[in-house]
């Protein structure tokens, strides 16, 4: 019986304990980002069948669009359910001016270039586009508590 000298175990286990670090290296990286943020079916199903950059930031689009419409969609039904009460309304209205300022600046710290598109390169309308859905996505599950309060 023949056994594998020592220094070819340990250069086995060291070649697998580097494409472990390389793979938590790459999820940990992938995880940073809000492209890989939790998504709608929709984009995913969109984004598998993207094949390029621009199919990809046209997929995002589409998920930030998709969230944006729901958001207004709620938004719009709260209006309805206070419109009865002026001083409610002006208050959810004045509430929703100030979640698009912070929304934005939001962004704007995520990505402070002047020239964004040659500073975060092809993937910027992506990344903001999610960033953007994620972001509204939050916002939305807010605004639905709210819409719960004024049908109670």
């Amino acid at each position: 019986m023949r056994t594998a000298p020592i220094e070819s175990i340990t250069t086995s286990m060291h070649s697998r304990n580097r494409n472990n670090l390389t793979a938590l290296s790459v999820l940990l990286f992938m995880a940073s980002f809000p492209c890989f943020a939790q998504t709608s079916a929709a984009y995913r199903a969109c984004n598998l069948k993207a094949r390029t950059q621009s199919e990809m930031n046209a997929c995002a689009s589409k998920e930030a669009a998709r969230v944006d419409a729901e958001l207004n969609r709620v938004h719009n039904e709260i209006l309805s359910e206070t419109s009865m009460q002026p001083e409610a309304t002006a208050k959810i209205k004045a509430a929703e001016q100030a979640w698009v300022a912070y929304r934005d600046a939001y962004m704007d710290a995520m990505y402070p270039a002047t020239d964004k598109q040659g500073e975060y390169g092809s993937i910027y309308p992506m990344e903001a586009n999610l960033l953007h859905a994620k972001l509204a996505a939050q916002h939305l599950l807010d605004l639905k508590q709210l819409l719960q309060q004024h049908r109670n």
